[in-house]
């Protein structure tokens, strides 16, 4: 239960969803002749404009991409940890897995791999049946590295976990039975300021492998270029509204696992 409304509830604080909210009590109030109908209205553009523009979509990002910065050379680990949540299953008419905006887990955690980085990877993902079931996600993770030349006796899998926390609880079961003590854990830069919190709350001696960078030194410059960038960013637009629920939600799976002493 908790994952479902971990899941459901949060749609209604997100600017388009707490839009939606404002709409509906916009046309209660209508129906009732109250004169402070424009309230929830105003409220509600006002929720977009913000959500959409892209000063805000990049502060939030950056606030948290920027706080894990590739290091500048990566030590030896144990293991490479590979979280899901960044690949689509072989469903028809998809001719194999896809990856998804996060694929650039499963691409860097595969370099580190070849570079020699660590000796073996977990793969950590399973898949919720209510959004599409299907073959766990680390079954996915595994067909696409070792088409990138991992071997099948360096890999393991946590098929059975759905969020970040069974990611963590679940890599230590492995990595007390397998002997590892250290690892480089590959996420999302977003995805990581929360993941790594867990991690460490948990005991895990765990290195940051920050990808999938969203935003770029050059993209936070040129939000102070020119009259015709400036104006284009004030505009709302439906990706800029995406990376703001996504920098929004990181924030609320903070308080919520503060809350229940994740973290």
């Amino acid at each position: 239960m908790f994952l479902y409304l971990s899941k459901l509830l949060p749609l209604f604080l997100y600017p388009l969803g707490l839009t939606c909210v404002l709409l509906l009590v916009a046309l209660v109030m209508l129906w009732r002749r109250s004169r402070f109908t424009a309230i929830p209205i105003v409220l509600g553009l006002v929720l977009l404009l913000a959500g959409g523009n892209g000063w805000v979509g990049e502060w939030l990002g950056r606030s948290l991409e920027f706080q894990n910065l590739p290091l500048t050379t990566i030590p030896q680990a144990d293991a490479i940890v590979i979280l899901g949540g960044c690949t689509k299953p072989a469903t028809a008419p998809r001719p194999w897995v896809e990856v998804s905006e996060e694929g650039d887990r499963v691409l860097y955690g595969a370099k580190l791999y070849r570079e020699g980085k660590a000796p073996r990877v977990i793969l950590s993902g399973g898949r919720i049946d209510w959004k599409g079931g299907g073959p766990a996600e680390s079954d996915d993770m595994t067909q696409l590295i070792e088409t990138m030349g991992v071997p099948k006796t360096a890999i393991l899998q946590d098929p059975t976990s759905l969020n970040t926390y069974e990611n963590a609880v679940n890599v230590k079961q492995i990595m007390n039975t397998q002997g590892i003590r250290r690892i480089l854990l590959v996420t999302s830069a977003m995805h990581m300021p929360r993941s790594l919190l867990i991690f460490k709350h948990l005991g895990i001696d765990a290195i940051p492998a920050p990808t999938d960078f969203n935003v770029t030194e050059r993209d936070w410059q040129e939000l102070q270029g020119s009259t015709e960038a400036i104006v284009l960013n004030v505009l709302p637009e439906a990706d800029r509204l995406s990376r703001t629920t996504r920098a929004l939600k990181e924030y609320l799976g903070l308080i919520v696992y503060r809350l229940k002493g994740w973290l």
